[in-house]
């Protein structure tokens, strides 16, 4: 990895990962918020690698896709099917793919069969890390879905996490102009 702000660590701790999602609580969710989180994304990616990548951001109730954008030329078709699989997994079950991941130790058998997921259906759900749910205070379940397809599956976790962890800060900061000074304070 090349670039001047490396990533945290991904944690592996099932309670680790389920406090860092419980933290990425949105104070509003639009299509302007998606762009600006997707944006965000790319321009981290690019940063931190020479490598190509899918960022992928899309609503959960509609499937609308509302940013969609590669980080560098030389993206494989494989990655949008990558990002399905991930989506998919983040909308069963609600939690990121990371977490998956680390639930099953990484034995897709072992998560297949548990869910029951025999034949074909298996290949349609992934737990690689990658696919992180958006949740918005004040509304009940995942609203959208953030992917990214491309790097270790560790960092295209923690490339998601850290840019909604920015998002959700620089809404504060706005929230805290805003209220000082009313729309002529930005």
């Amino acid at each position: 990895m090349t670039g001047h702000h490396p990533l945290r660590e991904a944690p592996r701790d099932l309670s680790e990962i389920a406090e860092q999602e419980e933290r990425l609580v949105l104070p509003h969710f639009t299509a302007d918020d998606a762009l600006d989180i997707g944006l965000s994304i790319r321009n981290r990616l690019r940063a931190l690698s020479h490598l190509a990548a899918v960022v992928s951001i899309s609503l959960a109730n509609s499937s609308n896709l509302l940013f969609h954008a590669v980080s560098r030329p030389g993206v494989q078709p494989d990655n949008d099917i990558w990002v399905s699989r991930k989506r998919k997994t983040v909308l069963r079950w609600g939690v990121s793919t990371w977490f998956m991941h680390n639930k099953f130790k990484g034995d897709e058998e072992a998560f297949a069969r548990k869910y029951m997921l025999g034949g074909e259906a298996g290949g349609t759900f992934a737990i690689h890390g990658g696919g992180v749910p958006v949740r918005v205070k004040g509304v009940e379940g995942v609203v959208g879905v953030v992917v990214v397809s491309g790097l270790k599956q560790d960092q295209d976790h923690m490339v998601v996490i850290e840019a909604l962890e920015e998002f959700i800060k620089q809404c504060g900061k706005e929230a805290e102009r805003g209220g000082q000074g009313g729309e002529g304070a930005r």
